[in-house]
């Protein structure tokens, strides 16, 4: 493969890296991924992924931050459509159907902290967090605007709690064929989950909760 030469061409090699990257996730999970399988789907060589990335986390984070910047930039779009004290059922069923309209980063949210605590490098997670805060106070200055007891703090700690249950509801969500099979019988059809329903239940306790304290 020739060195790419222009920035445009590096870039390209850069997504193609990503979505090989994506595609295993996804099929294999994030333990099961090694940076010379991302090579081999790519098909690169690990000399020339070197040249891109420098480690399997590297690759990760990128995807992630794409995804959370293209996710946060229409969930904020939706918030400004929201009055002051705006309905809470209103607030937890826009978050939840704008994470579903990117499966993709539903996918990674659960695997974020197993990236973060693996072989990331200093650099690569000060660039990561600085990111995360600038996109994450965005959403937070939103939040106080609607529900002005959510300053601060409050709305940090309201949009943390949504994203742990997010990561959870999402996880029990993807479901083996025994526990498909297990769920459809009748005994244990009221323990089977419902992602919409779960998480929209859950968002409306947590914002309650935090409002009143």
């Amino acid at each position: 493969m020739q060195r790419a030469r222009t920035e445009t061409q590096k870039d390209e090699r850069k997504e193609t890296i990503c979505k090989a990257a994506l595609t295993l996730f996804k099929r294999n999970g994030y333990e099961q991924v090694s940076f010379n399988g991302i090579a081999s789907e790519a098909k690169f060589t690990k000399s020339n992924m070197y040249r891109y990335f420098s480690s399997k986390e590297e690759i990760f984070l990128t995807i992630f931050a794409d995804l959370f910047k293209e996710w946060q930039k229409d969930y904020i779009k939706s918030l400004k459509m929201f009055s002051i004290n705006e309905n809470k059922h209103a607030f937890a069923k826009t978050w939840v159907s704008s994470l579903l309209k990117y499966p993709k980063f539903l996918d990674l949210i659960p695997i974020l902290f197993i990236s973060l605590e693996k072989n990331s490098s200093y650099e690569q997670l000060i660039k990561f967090k600085t990111l995360s805060k600038h996109l994450l106070y965005e959403i937070a200055c939103e939040i106080s605007r609607i529900y002005p007891n959510l300053q601060g703090e409050k709305a940090f700690k309201l949009l943390n709690l949504c994203y742990a249950v997010t990561s959870s509801f999402w996880s029990a969500n993807s479901q083996n064929e025994a526990l498909k099979k297990i769920y459809s019988q009748e005994e244990f059809k009221d323990m089977k989950p419902d992602f919409d329903r779960d998480l929209i239940e859950a968002i409306e306790i947590i914002v309650k909760g935090i409002n009143t304290h």
